[in-house]
């Protein structure tokens, strides 16, 4: 199984979304809350090459991107082989 990493804030709706779909795929991850964690946002800025807004989704070491890119890779049928 993949090594699946996701920073989040708590309240998100987008993140909710995120886990939603990874928890439906039977998907481990590593949940990395940023809300009040400064060093743990300066690291996801530094990963995702200056990405913001949360969530900031790592598959493999990979850059996903947020919620809505990993909806389309799911659509696309992508998902599930990055995944494993």
């Amino acid at each position: 199984m993949a090594k699946v990493e996701i920073y989040t804030k708590a309240f998100c709706p987008y993140c909710s979304r995120a886990k939603m779909l990874l928890d439906q795929k039977g998907a481990d991850y590593a949940e990395y809350d940023i809300t009040m964690d400064a060093p743990k946002r300066a690291e996801m800025i530094e990963r995702s090459n200056g990405g913001m807004t949360v969530p900031q989704i790592f598959i493999d070491d990979r850059h996903i991107g947020g919620s809505d890119d990993m909806a389309a890779m799911e659509r696309q049928g992508k998902l599930d082989a990055l995944l494993g």
